[in-house]
């Protein structure tokens, strides 16, 4: 068969694009691969023609080749159509390379055992340094654009291989020396910073050395097979998918366990520098991606200090570029006050503030610079990690221009509503002197200018959605202020009583908000409920209301205003929105009058299904007891089920022969330390509020930080009755805090299996603390200056200050490190040893202590636990 004409081949593509998998089940997909590689090298179709060929080749690799050997023999075709091309300007040579690189890629054939690998690797490395050019293989008109063309597939290649281009550093850094303005610098920095990234981490995983990468400056290959080494040592999923920095996982397996050497670190450095010099060449996106690349480079590696990015920083510090900016704010996450000074931070927020005022900005960027501001990275935050505060230096004084109105956008009211609401939790109640209002007046004017608008009869629902959605925001972050909170349940209860017609905007507050304004607000929704008429226009949202707030607290004037409302209930809608309260009623164990109302309920309706229901709930409040009546209502995997005739048989039968999920009745927390034996034990304390019997506790810990813990078996636990501790060994493989992942497999006293997933239980760095053998009295010191002198010259020696309570120190070494003293001279100094699973070493020396803390000289033969050291010091004082 002669090659498709180019209208075939348009009906072709067409067809294919409209549903790929219909086109290749039908008799035409059958050959399209082979006929799409074998036309590309037929004359009669224009080089147009077949750039849409190979558009079709990228778009669909997957479908076009779905095995390998289908994308080797494809690659290699593609190969050789490039080397058939005459040596004139031709479009085509670019888009035989990509496609080349992403049939490998997508058919997962990119390999040592590849023939079309080896020739598309060294023909890409010929392109990027220039020496195919000058063989012939394209005109010298080209140079420029396949140079770039060959660094973005070499980067996509290093991108699924991490580690293949770890001996290309070298010539990749000979060669951006070489590019200056009019070469292809933007590509070539992006892949020598992604190849130095990837072999970096690679490398500090096999503790190789760095520098013969970093300075061989010829092809590695010379010709010969392409060296595989480190692409086979490397993670598939070492390549982040959006810019982030590595986890604690990856930081303490990877970059903290290279140590080079000074002309490693002499070779390193300069390198970096070398990419940064020339970045000022990279437009803002690329040049945003290279810094989050050396940054992620640089952010764990030891001796490589942070000042090489400060000259980026007082290029960038006044930038309009948002990527920059965001780039800018992760490296001060990163690095802090290594790298910002407080000038520097200051002037970052005022840029900030003064950026996010300007009244042209678009709302994606206006939110951006918001976004920023309520996450500000500071160099020394107070209060718990992970929690919402303002930065220190943002004064309320420099955010009057950021206050909400109601003139924004609601995005932008919101966000800035945060911001206000975070100032607010800074300054309480407290006036600002000569400066007007406080934070917390204007937040109240503002809520109260929003329940307005929303309670305008036939106002448009964004706007009552925009005044839940500022409730729940104000809720969310000032939970812990009665004085917010109390005008707040005002506003929103009278909110409701201008407009019963948001009642299921109250339900979902209810249901996102905590006890502090759920329980509060529910009385007064109740009491604005039931207060009104039994006949008033809005029954169905009162009634719908009250279905969501009724409890046993008011029942007298609950059942008032249902016998009131039930002569209105005509309808069938209106009936069953009755019945679902007296349904709440019956679970919260409402007796009494309730019955009277179910009984008038089941003579006085008119459809004949609410008289049923209230009959039958009726017989249920007659006959059933709590527990049982709960079961009937709304089966509960908590409660035993009812053996009557209100349930199928075959339901109770599927119930006790599956696996059910329910609410724990198991709790667990973390008791004494046990500072004995070969690896750490967790001691664990359990209660239960129900019987419990065959109890399975199984333990998950995330990553490949720590061993894979057994299970706990618990023949029987009963309430009020004091348990044993469990005892969970661990097996760290690395001494590092991290938190258990905890689910229960037990029986219930009818019989019932069930699983239940229980809040993750934390590991502490002092949990993994364990004793040396205690040596005789009299050889104690020698055996602790032997330990201490044995940690050095591999690890590292500091210094910190532990401040110290009233208690002193000889009552805190008692409390906390006492089964660690080795040497002790109370009151003036200790000596500790500590065991740090699985092999390290932590050696203090407290010395004499002083008024206000005491100083502490450590040492450890393991340089990523002295941040962990130096938090544990520093708490030994807050926690007793």
């Amino acid at each position: 068969m002669g090659p498709l004409s180019r209208e075939t081949w348009a009906q072709c593509l067409g067809a294919f694009r409209a549903s790929p998998s219909s086109f290749l089940a039908g008799p035409e997909g059958e050959n399209l691969g082979r006929d799409l590689l074998s036309d590309l090298r037929s004359e009669k179709l224009s080089e147009l023609t077949k750039v849409s060929l190979l558009a079709l080749s990228l778009e669909y690799p997957a479908e076009l080749w779905p095995d390998a050997s289908a994308a080797e023999a494809a690659a290699t075709s593609l190969l050789d159509t490039l080397d058939f091309l005459p040596p004139r300007p031709s479009v085509l040579r670019r888009p035989l390379l990509l496609a080349a690189t992403t049939a490998l890629v997508a058919g997962d054939a990119l390999g040592p055992t590849s023939g079309a690998s080896l020739r598309l690797l060294h023909l890409l490395l010929g392109l990027a340094s220039g020496h195919a050019l000058v063989q012939g293989i394209s005109p010298s008109s080209e140079q420029r654009p396949l140079q770039a063309t060959a660094c973005e597939c070499l980067r996509e290649l290093e991108s699924c291989k991490p580690g293949l281009l770890g001996g290309c550093l070298g010539l990749l850094r000979s060669l951006l020396g070489q590019g200056g303005p009019v070469g292809p610098v933007q590509p070539l920095s992006l892949l020598l910073a992604l190849a130095l990234r990837n072999t970096l981490v690679i490398q500090a995983r096999a503790k190789a050395s760095l520098q013969v990468l970093l300075t061989t400056r010829g092809s590695p290959t010379g010709g010969g097979p392409w060296n595989w080494t480190l692409a086979e040592k490397g993670d598939a999923h070492l390549q982040p998918q959006a810019p982030t920095w590595p986890t604690t996982e990856e930081e303490e397996c990877g970059l903290s366990m290279l140590e080079p050497s000074p002309e490693e670190a002499q070779e390193l450095r300069a390198t970096v520098a070398q990419l940064l010099d020339t970045s000022y060449l990279l437009t803002p996106v690329a040049q945003a991606q290279l810094l989050w690349q050396l940054g992620w480079a640089l952010q764990g590696l030891r001796g490589q200090p942070s000042v090489l990015f400060k000259p980026q920083l007082v290029r960038l510090l006044g930038t309009a570029q948002l990527t920059l900016l965001h780039a800018i704010l992760a490296l001060k996450a990163a690095f802090g006050e290594a790298l910002f000074t407080a000038q520097d931070e200051a002037l970052l927020l005022r840029r900030l503030i003064l950026a996010a005022q300007h009244p042209a900005l678009p709302l994606p960027a206006h939110l951006f610079y918001l976004h920023c501001l309520l996450s500000f990275p500071e160099n020394c935050p107070l209060g718990p990690a992970g929690g919402e505060a303002v930065p220190l230096l943002l004064e309320a004084q420099l955010c009057r221009s950021l206050l909400p109105n109601l003139l924004l956008d609601p995005m932008a009211l919101l966000a800035r509503l945060h911001l206000l609401c975070l100032l607010c939790a800074e300054d309480e109640e407290k006036e600002e002197k000569g400066q007007g209002q406080s934070p917390q007046r204007y937040l109240e004017e503002l809520l109260a200018s929003l329940w307005q608008r929303a309670a305008l009869n036939g106002g448009p629902r964004t706007l009552a959605t925009l005044c839940f959605q500022a409730s729940y925001l104000v809720t969310h972050c000032l939970a812990g202020q009665p004085t917010v909170l109390k005008p707040l349940i005002h506003g929103l209860a009278q909110l409701y009583r201008a407009r019963p017609v948001l009642a299921p905007h109250f339900v979902d507050l209810l249901d996102q908000v905590g006890s502090e304004l759920g329980e509060p607000l529910k009385v007064v929704l109740r009491q604005e409920v039931v207060s009104r008429p039994g006949g008033d226009v809005a029954l169905r949202w009162h009634l719908q209301m009250l279905a969501k707030v009724a409890d046993r607290d008011a029942q007298s004037a609950t059942l008032s205003f249902l016998q009131a409302a039930a002569v209105h209930c005509t309808d069938w809608g209106l009936q069953q929105a009755l019945l679902r309260v007296c349904q709440v009623l019956l679970r919260e164990g409402v007796g009494g009058g309730l019955a009277d109302l179910l009984q008038a309920l089941a003579k006085q309706l008119e459809d004949p299904d609410g008289r049923d229901h209230a009959r039958l709930y009726y017989i249920l409040l007659g006959h059933l007891s709590g527990p049982k009546l709960g079961v009937a209502l709304g089966p509960s995997l908590a409660v035993p089920a009812l053996a009557s005739s209100l349930v199928a048989e075959n339901q109770d039968f599927a119930t006790m022969l599956m696996v059910q999920e329910a609410p724990a009745p198991i709790r667990l927390s973390v008791g004494a330390h046990r500072a004995d034996g070969p690896v750490p034990v967790l001691q664990l304390q359990v209660e239960v509020l129900e019987p419990v019997y065959t109890l399975e506790l199984r333990f998950r810990v995330e990553g490949q930080l720590y061993a894979p813990l057994g299970a706990v078996h618990v023949p029987c636990l009963c309430p009020g009755r004091p348990a044993h501790p469990l005892l969970l060994p661990l097996q760290p493989r690395r001494p590092i805090p991290t938190q258990l992942n905890i689910c229960a497999l037990y029986t219930t006293p009818t019989g019932l299996t069930c699983y239940a997933q229980l809040p993750p239980l934390p590991v502490n760095f002092a949990d993994l603390f364990l004793p040396f053998p205690q040596p005789p009295e009299q050889t104690a010191l020698d055996f602790f200056e032997e330990l201490w002198d044995s940690c050095l010259p591999k690890g590292t020696e500091s210094r910190i200050w532990c401040p110290l309570g009233p208690q002193g120190l000889e009552d805190l070494v008692s409390r906390r490190l006492e089964p660690f003293v080795v040497v002790a001279q109370p009151p003036a100094s200790y000596c500790i040893a500590i065991r740090l699973p699985p092999d390290s070493r932590l050696l203090l020396r407290l010395e004499t202590a002083q008024a206000d803390g005491v100083p502490v000289v450590l040492r450890t033969d393991d340089w990523a636990v002295l941040p962990l050291v130096g938090d544990y010091l520093r708490g030994l004082a807050a926690a007793i």
